[in-house]
């Protein structure tokens, strides 16, 4: 195991690394690989990753609380079980990652790309997911209240039992999705109403 405290990396390449069971506090990676490394159980706490590259990388169990993941690139890893308390991750791109068993607790994922993303029975009451592409994405029995969802492509996603009390769903596409037994509130079935053009009163 090892502990990196207040570093800064600039174009490193640890792909190659085995980063296994670290402790990364307050570091900044900036344009960094981690292209098929491994980051099994490795813990980060109010790091900063900027346009690095996660492809294919294993994260299964790491736990990272108040990191920032800006513009990175997830494309094909595996985050099984792992847990984001509190982060920032806008920008970034999960496509075919593996989501399962993942913790989402709060934080920013405004405009991340979540096509197809797996989140079914997920918590993710109050994170916010501006702008986020959702287009596909299975979110059945996923707990969405409270969410910023502003303008956000919900495209074909799968929404049956999901709960959406609270959540902004402004500038959403309600004709692109099925709401079949989603838990909407007034607000929110007023929005849809408006969206098929209906006159509310």
């Amino acid at each position: 195991m090892f502990e990196h405290n207040n570093q800064h990396y600039e174009g490193v390449n640890f792909g190659t690394q085995d980063l296994r069971y670290g402790e990364l506090k307050s570091c900044t990676f900036n344009r960094c690989s981690f292209a098929n490394g491994s980051l099994d159980e490795i813990t980060s706490i109010n790091c900063r990753f900027i346009e690095c590259d996660f492809r294919g990388a294993s994260f299964n169990g790491s736990v990272h609380k108040e990191s920032a993941f800006e513009n990175c690139n997830f494309n094909g890893a595996n985050l099984f079980v792992s847990k984001f308390d509190t982060c920032k991750m806008t920008g970034s791109d999960f496509t075919n990652a593996n989501m399962d068993g993942m913790t989402i607790y709060q934080g920013d994922w405004s405009y991340t790309n979540l096509r197809h993303a797996r989140l079914v029975k997920q918590d993710l009451r109050g994170v916010k997911f501006h702008e986020a592409d959702l287009s596909g994405a299975n979110l059945e029995k996923a707990d969405l209240r409270d969410c910023d969802l502003t303008m956000a492509i919900l495209s074909k996603a799968k929404l049956q039992g999901a709960d959406v009390r609270g959540a902004n769903l402004a500038s959403v596409d309600f004709k692109t999705f099925t709401i079949t037994g989603m838990r909407i509130d007034r607000e929110q079935s007023v929005l849809f109403s408006l969206s098929h053009g209906a006159r509310v009163d």
